[in-house]
This record gives structure tokens, sequence and C-alpha cells, in this order.
């Protein structure tokens, strides 16, 4: 069974510095965050505060795309929770056949207020998300930072380095 949710809005985990979109039911009882990528934080805060800009942004482009090929998305949906990674399918109706697309969430989320439909998550889904593994989420995101600095210092040219070049 499916619940209908709304963005209730965006928040920063403390501990990573990782944007987190919370959704709420209708009735504002149930809550779920997911964690997310900054850029998709930017494209559904943008939505949420009707910011626009002179070209499109990514899913500004999809939901034009869509508009010209005649398909509507007629919901999201939040259909599962695997090793703390949240999984979403796009559901689109294009001449009377409809299309289910898999999606990352905050793609979903963001495409979802650009083109006003509803946001399901499945029970299943918020029972799990009251579960996750906030340790392993940390851990998971600290070797993620960690291999991007790796990445980023082994990629710095020398003359960056100034006086402290060895």
């Amino acid at each position: 069974m499916f619940v209908e949710m709304k963005v209730s809005g965006l928040t920063i985990d403390p501990l990573t510095n990782t944007p987190i979109v919370i959704l709420k039911d209708l009735e504002g009882k149930r809550a779920v965050p997911i964690w997310i990528g900054l850029f998709e934080a930017s494209a559904i805060a943008t939505e949420l505060e009707k910011i626009s800009f002179s070209r499109p942004m990514t899913h500004d482009l999809i939901r034009d795309l869509l508009k010209i090929l005649e398909a509507k998305v007629l919901k999201i949906e939040i259909v599962d929770l695997r090793n703390n990674t949240f999984f979403a399918c796009i559901h689109l109706n294009r001449n009377g056949d409809t299309l289910i697309v898999d999606s990352r969430p905050s793609d979903a989320i963001a495409l979802a207020l650009r083109v006003n439909c509803p946001i399901f998550i499945d029970e299943k889904v918020i029972e799990k998300s009251r579960n996750i593994d906030f340790a392993k989420k940390v851990d998971e995101l600290d070797k993620k930072k960690t291999e991007e600095l790796k990445e980023f210092l082994e990629n710095l040219p020398e003359e960056d380095f100034g006086k402290y070049k060895m």
C-alpha cells in the first residue's frame, strides 16, 4: 500500500553536512528523511522557492522534453529501501500507454515538484526507513569524502602547492 507524501523541506545532516529532503504524509504524522546529493538538493530548493533561471536546469529540461513528447508524469513512487539506498519510479502516460522509469528519489522528487504530480511512498519503505543504519550511512559518506579528497589531492598541479612545495 502506498501513502501520499509531500516535500516538507530540506535540511542538512549535522554529522555529514549532507542534504536531506524530508517527506511527510499529508496528515503530517509520519516523516521520511532521504539523504541526497548537493545538486539534487539545489534542484529541489530552487523549485520550492520558485526560483527560475534564464536557461533550463536538468529537471526543467526533462519536464520540457516530456511536454514536447506529449508524455505526462502521473506520479512518482518511492518503492524500496535496500542497503540504506532508496529506489523510486516515475510513472508516465503517453498516448494511453503507462511507462515506468527507474529513478533516484531525489531526481523523481525534483521532477514531481516541477510537474505538480503526487509523490507516494510504499508503507514497507516507511517502516524500513525507521531502521536505517545511521552509523553505516556515516561510514559510507566518510569513505566517499576520503576518496574524493584523495582524488582531489592526487590531481592537484604542483604549482598549486606554492610555498609548501616539497
